[in-house]
């Protein structure tokens, strides 16, 4: 070896964030490390999360909006499809739509007298005219 180029190879102390620490030799003096291997899940066998910084709080954050987001969505086209429905089933049944008989009940009951008028043609109150 060259004599005067090489670093000087001394023992130094690693700390981990779990709080374990163990000697090895480097060029540095301590060493600072957020996984070892008394922690982590490859030699423990058990999952866990690691949290630097608050990352998974934050994700844990953003997946709880995300989640509420879908879950409204979700919910204004179960209203949608019910609507459509209740307007398909009274077109089916030869009434008219919830909306239009709405319309009809605000301008005076037009809709409703037509669907009181008899089968023959009469309506119910020239027959008690009669």
């Amino acid at each position: 070896m060259r004599q005067g180029i090489h670093p000087e190879y001394k023992l130094a102390t690693v700390h981990c964030a779990c709080g374990n620490t163990f000697q090895t030799r480097t060029t540095v003096d301590d060493i600072h490390v957020e996984i070892c291997s008394v922690c982590h899940p490859f030699f423990t066998g058990q999952q866990r999360i690691v949290d630097t910084a608050g990352r998974v709080e934050r994700f844990e954050r953003k997946w709880k909006k995300t989640q509420a987001k879908q879950k409204e969505a979700a919910d204004r086209e179960e209203k949608k499809a019910e609507a459509r429905k209740a307007k398909a089933d009274a077109a089916d049944a030869g009434g008219e739509p919830a909306e239009a008989a709405a319309e009809a009940d605000a301008s005076g009951g037009e809709v409703a007298e037509e669907a009181e008028a008899e089968p023959d043609g009469g309506s119910a109150d020239e027959e008690a005219e009669s």
